[in-house]
């Protein structure tokens, strides 16, 4: 009886030991976690600038020291379903921060809608956005769903909530945007939207519209609610840095000038061209091997029903021929295809085919303003366009001549993106009701261009992109799809994946 009694006693003793031992263990790595989050917490508030980040700190050491708040509560549950339904819930919840976390500060993921930095990126390019390339900006709108830029995924609605709103604050990155660095930035002209019409910019809308943003606002029928995006939230485009600050860009016959300097055209980068064959169609093959997609040379009629690009041009009189820089040859007046982008070495390599009489470059004439600044008519077109200054941090435009013109193309600048009042009449500038003989700029200014240069919503529709709208710069294609093709027949580029996507 007494051994058995000497034994339980040694069990209990053993069974305190243990227990305490894994007490003391617990707190170890409790303090050993709360300086972890402490020293991330204090490095990530001096890297913010924003000191009230360390109040986190008091946070983790209630988590990790005092354990007043009881955070893990459902975990001492005997209700094995509330234990459950908790652990997903927690689990969830990290997911949603880390991801909000990873990218609010480091990476964004960004697909490629269209086709104006074809052939260097590609519809269907899935891309890593770098947001340690530029220095991540603080969050402006903070209250936002994670993955979601502005619209609830399958329910619809607004993905954030309009307040707070913080200032911008751009954290330190690895570098400044250079010449022809592709960006991805928040649209400019995205800042008011129609939500029926949201593919023009509402400005466009506004022009056009013979009443004007009234007549926008008022047909809800047509154009459907007009809604307000703050900066973070408006739609994310990726174009190539053209012009930078305090530079002045020109482009003459597609030719881009900087300072009065021809700069390189990128390597990849499309005009419209006009093909001229002997009467020979273009098959699909042939368009598909040369890396033309379907969308850039069918159409779509009314009736939904889609055929090439081209016309049969037998019958076509002579006159109208050369009016469109075509002649017959030898009696035959053969086949045209219109605006089909091609590269230059895509052009070359159709040019060496036997029914390929000739390739002419489309020309836009010059007319209305379709242009930015769209408030007046400078006659410019895609292919001729400028000069344009392009404002920059700290340097002063002077209201002292052309004021019609600085007007239309810095208005927006000054009033929507710096913030002030604007009023422009009987020939003088009120900036937030005083009269003002010149302004200086608040922040940097980019010129933005597609490489796709006839077929690319960019600057010379739309505008300057300030830099607070700068999100990163691409750097990894990490999955590519050929939207033309089939699972099984292509429709995965991997020839694309896992490479470089700084073209």
């Amino acid at each position: 009886m007494s051994n058995k009694t000497s034994n339980n006693n040694n069990a209990d003793a053993t069974a305190k030991k243990d227990l305490k031992s894994r007490v003391l263990e617990s707190k170890k790595d409790s303090k050993l976690w709360f300086a972890v989050w402490t020293i991330l917490t204090i490095v990530f508030s001096i890297w913010a600038g924003n000191l009230w980040l360390l109040l986190f700190i008091i946070l983790f050491f209630d988590i990790y020291i005092t354990k007043y708040i009881p955070w893990s509560f459902w975990k001492k549950t005997k209700n094995k379903s509330v234990k459950k339904v908790m652990e997903w819930v927690d689990a969830i919840l990290f997911a949603l921060i880390a991801v909000y976390f990873i990218n609010t500060f480091f990476f964004q993921n960004y697909q490629i809608p269209s086709s104006s930095l074809e052939k260097s990126l590609l519809v269907g390019d899935f891309l890593a956005v770098s947001k340690m390339s530029y220095g991540p900006r603080s969050p402006m709108t903070p209250l936002s769903f994670p993955l979601a830029q502005h619209t609830m995924p399958v329910i619809g609605g607004k993905s954030y909530f309009d307040k707070p709103q913080w200032k911008y604050h751009r954290l330190k990155g690895f570098g400044d945007v250079k010449r022809n660095d592709i960006v991805v930035f928040n649209f400019p002209a995205g800042d008011t939207v129609a939500l029926n019409m949201q593919a023009v910019d509402y400005y466009t809308l506004s022009k056009y519209n013979a009443n004007g943003s009234n007549g926008i606002k008022g047909d809800r029928r047509t154009y459907g609610e007009v809604v307000y995006r703050p900066v973070d939230r408006r739609e994310n485009y990726v174009k190539r840095a053209i012009g930078l600050p305090g530079e002045t860009l020109e482009i003459k016959n597609d030719e881009v000038y900087i300072d009065g300097k021809l700069i390189d055209s990128p390597k990849l980068s499309q005009l419209n061209y006009m093909i001229h064959t002997d009467g020979t169609i273009i098959s699909e093959d042939l368009f598909s091997e040369l890396g033309v997609s379907k969308d850039d040379y069918m159409s779509t009629n009314n009736y939904g029903q889609s055929a090439q690009r081209t016309q049969d041009l037998t019958g076509i009189d002579s006159l109208t021929l050369a009016n469109s820089g075509l002649k017959s040859r030898n009696g035959i007046n053969g086949r045209a295809y219109f605006d089909i982008p091609l590269t230059q070495e895509m052009t070359e390599k159709l040019k060496q085919k036997p029914f390929v009489w000739e390739i002419i470059k489309d020309v836009e004439q010059a007319g209305a303003s379709y242009y930015y600044p769209i408030d007046f008519n400078t006659n410019w077109t895609r292919a001729d366009y400028g000069p344009l200054w392009i404002p920059k941090k700290g340097e002063t435009i002077e209201f002292d001549s052309n004021i019609d013109y600085k007007v239309a193309a810095y208005e927006r600048c000054i009033k929507n993106y710096e913030g002030n009042d604007f009023e422009y009449h009987n020939g003088k500038v009120f900036i937030n009701g005083q009269e003002a003989d010149s302004y200086t700029f608040k922040m940097d200014y980019y010129f933005m261009m597609g490489d796709n240069r006839h077929n690319s919503a960019d600057s010379r529709a739309w505008g300057f992109v300030p830099e607070d709208h700068v999100v990163g710069k691409p750097m990894l294609i990490w999955l590519s799809l050929e939207k033309d093709k089939s699972w099984f027949g292509g429709k995965i580029r991997w020839n694309r994946l896992f490479t470089s996507a700084k073209k």
